[in-house]
């Protein structure tokens, strides 16, 4: 089979950051660019029902309601995805209850991926006045899983319009594949082109193109490699794209997830022109070859932040609360940027 030129774009970015640990042995460094200095991160407080893991998050416009939807729990409604609103722009929260009941659940999700007992990772984009819902079913340690889809009209329950169609699979991965298909994260390029990041340990994170109004893969498409860890057990998921000034962001979430307190989750980043990559760190390490900045880690009682999502300048993720006994916890930052258009998560308290 011929070598695709993305591959050989690849393979030269590798040889490129193999060229940089080598200089970096011999005892010459790079200097970092544009630290973050005396730019933080604003942390907004959240009260009511913040008990969510892997929130995603939409800000609403001016005055309108801003809504989490959240990975489900197998003890209400089939493990169905969790839905959230605040009507004070994030500053309080309330429980909706699910985006569908146990008997809309998603049959041939449970037939792909024999065990599903709750749906991971939801992720929320509008395109054209219809919001396109992706989750993930999968079950812990294994890469047999899908990513589904569903569309509404709205995100309000309340809406008499509001309804969850189900659309069927977007992706899968089994067992022979190097990747795995879970935590569905969606960005469009300048071309208005729409492409789905996802993936966890194994080979990584993935990215792949959709196409709409189906929201659905475009035809003979195939995943590209953006992001990887090098050492067992690959710890990395939770991808996230945000397009900035002309760039591209890749956030992810590194090390160890669901743990409770014992959890190691951080957050890291990475930038591209291009949504396909590379998505370089400030040293110019390719992610795919464990490249990342660290964002934001276990600071205090604020243990494994991770799993996010981003709206309107704000980014959304979880962490385990320690003084809970290790709670996930809903959690909203403005994320700031730095001279050099690096983000910046960790508060002023947090930079000391």
């Amino acid at each position: 089979m011929p070598e695709h030129p993305r591959t050989r774009r690849r393979l030269a970015v590798l040889a490129g950051a193999a060229v940089v640990a080598l200089v970096a042995a011999g005892g010459i460094t790079i200097a970092a660019l544009g630290r973050a200095g005396d730019v933080a991160a604003t942390a907004l407080p959240v009260a009511g029902d913040v008990a969510v893991h892997d929130p995603a998050l939409v800000v609403g416009e001016g005055d309108d309601p801003w809504y989490v939807y959240s990975t489900g729990d197998e003890r209400e409604n089939a493990g169905a995805v969790q839905v959230r609103r605040s009507t004070d722009r994030g500053a309080t929260w309330e429980y909706l209850g699910t985006a569908w009941g146990p008997s809309d659940s998603p049959r041939w999700a449970q037939e792909a991926v024999p065990g599903v007992v709750n749906y991971w990772a939801p992720e929320l984009y509008e395109h054209d006045g219809t919001w396109y819902l992706y989750y993930a079913a999968s079950t812990f340690g294994s890469n047999r899983s899908v990513i589904g889809l569903r569309t509404s009209p709205t995100l309000d329950p309340e809406d008499p319009d509001y309804a969850w169609t189900d659309r069927g699979e977007v992706w899968r991965s089994e067992p022979t594949d190097d990747y795995n298909a879970i935590d569905a994260g969606i960005v469009e390029d300048a071309d208005g082109t729409p492409w789905m990041v996802f993936g966890s340990y194994w080979s990584g994170i993935q990215v792949v193109e959709l196409t709409w109004p189906s929201g659905m893969p475009a035809d003979g498409a195939e995943p590209v490699a953006l992001a990887s860890r090098l050492a067992s057990p690959h710890a990395i998921e939770a991808p996230y794209v945000v397009p900035h000034d002309g760039w591209y962001y890749l956030f992810v979430s590194q090390d160890a997830c669901c743990q409770g307190a014992d959890s190691t989750y951080r957050i890291a980043v990475g930038r591209s022109r291009d949504v396909t990559g590379p998505y370089l760190t400030r040293d110019g390490t390719d992610m795919v070859v464990d490249g990342g900045d660290v964002l934001l880690e276990t600071t205090g009682e604020m243990v494994g932040p991770g799993g996010q999502s981003a709206s309107g300048g704000v980014l959304g993720f979880h962490f385990y609360d320690a003084a809970t006994g290790g709670t996930p916890t809903l959690a909203l930052r403005e994320i700031a940027w730095d001279g050099e258009g690096w983000p910046v998560l960790t508060t002023r308290e947090e930079q000391g």
